[in-house]
């Protein structure tokens, strides 16, 4: 299901910059989920899932699981539903027309419903944002640029912005998609009953890759490596730090970060999963079998794999864990990623290193089997 855009030039003009309305993006759109399926999953208490609603400009959240008289509230509110794309497979499908994206910039395709005016108020993401809509019409207004100074209304756990600045409008109707980038305020309101499934996308805090970066970096630091200064000028005020020994110590541990080869820091990182994962079974018979070509391989709702090659050798992610490998075992899990599933009839010279592989993403809670 490619989209009708020129994917080099989306990625070179709009990606993280600039707003984008694809009109028609999939003609005769049939959404994959009713109002009514939607809201059967806000039933389960597994499910994440909110009503938001909005009276005289006050807001209100209610957290699921829900109960079929939580919908018989008067309008207007809005039905969100998290992560719909691990129970739904057809709704999982919908990550394939951005496919063009890395999978481990992917979060969740979420769905929502709101009767006629219902909305979740102005808002920004920190995360980028495929709107596509499907049943019904939703009126989008686009804003200014905010960060995370912008004022929000106080007293409610919305991030709803206090002031909002339109710059452009959209009615999107049943197949068009407008995406959103970071930090770009859009406010959504339903003209009638609709749906709306949003394509999310995620990427890591710089802190939080300052940290894993600093904590690889030390794992592997020897503690007898110290602070040194061959050469240094002779000291005319002994009390002084001088800005030469602050630069040299900024140096020094700079290098220490960037000594650090191995990708098993951020691998880990963008790969942890919005939920537990819970593995598999990873016996001896089950890993025999599979090499036998005895069963398939499936990807787990709501798994996050990724793979790196590097210095000859195969790091393979899976829910914030991570393996390293033979390069052998690339076109498997290159298959895997790809299609979601995998048959495993192994070559004499792969056989070893592809069970290991096989058993690290069963135990991880990537792959079960069919």
């Amino acid at each position: 299901m490619p989209l009708p855009i020129d994917i080099g030039d989306f990625l070179a003009r709009h990606w993280q910059r600039e707003p984008l309305l694809i009109r028609d993006a999939l003609p005769g759109f049939s959404p994959p989920l009713s109002a009514n399926e939607l809201a059967g999953l806000a039933l389960e208490a597994e499910v994440e899932s909110r009503i938001v609603e909005e009276d005289k400009g006050k807001w209100r959240v209610s957290h699921g699981p829900f109960t079929e008289a939580d919908f018989q509230r008067p309008p207007p509110w809005s039905l969100l539903v998290q992560a719909v794309d691990d129970y739904v497979p057809e709704v999982a499908d919908l990550r394939r027309l951005v496919d063009f994206i890395p999978d481990w910039r992917a979060d969740d395709v979420m769905v929502s419903y709101a009767t006629d005016g219902g909305s979740v108020g102005p808002h920004f993401d920190h995360y980028d944002v495929f709107l596509l809509q499907g049943e019904g019409q939703r009126h989008w207004r686009l804003g200014q640029h905010c960060d995370g100074q912008s004022p929000l209304i106080p007293g409610t756990e919305l991030r709803i912005l206090d002031k909002f600045e339109q710059t452009r409008d959209y009615l999107l109707n049943p197949g068009d998609i407008l995406y959103v980038p970071p930090g770009v305020a859009h406010w959504g309101v339903a003209r009638g009953e609709c749906t709306t499934f949003s394509i999310g996308f995620r990427a890591p805090r710089r802190g939080e890759m300052l940290a894993r970066l600093a904590d690889a970096a030390l794992e592997h630091n020897d503690p007898d490596h110290f602070f040194s200064d061959p050469g240094r000028a002779p000291a005319t005020r002994p009390g002084e730090l001088s800005t030469a020994d602050l630069a040299l110590a900024r140096v020094q541990a700079l290098a220490l970060l960037e000594s650090t080869a191995s990708p098993r820091w951020f691998g880990e990182l963008v790969t942890e999963p919005r939920y537990p994962a819970e593995g598999e079974d990873a016996s001896a018979e089950t890993i025999e079998a599979l090499l036998h070509g005895e069963g398939e391989l499936h990807r787990t709702p709501g798994a996050r794999i990724a793979w790196l090659e590097q210095g000859g050798r195969l790091y393979v992610f899976a829910n914030g864990a991570s393996y390293e490998t033979e390069t052998t075992c690339r076109p498997q899990i290159i298959a895997l990623c790809n299609n979601g599933h995998l048959t495993v009839p192994a070559p004499d010279g792969n056989r070893a290193a592809l069970a290991n592989l096989l058993q690290f993403l069963l135990e991880s809670g990537g792959v079960h089997v069919e």
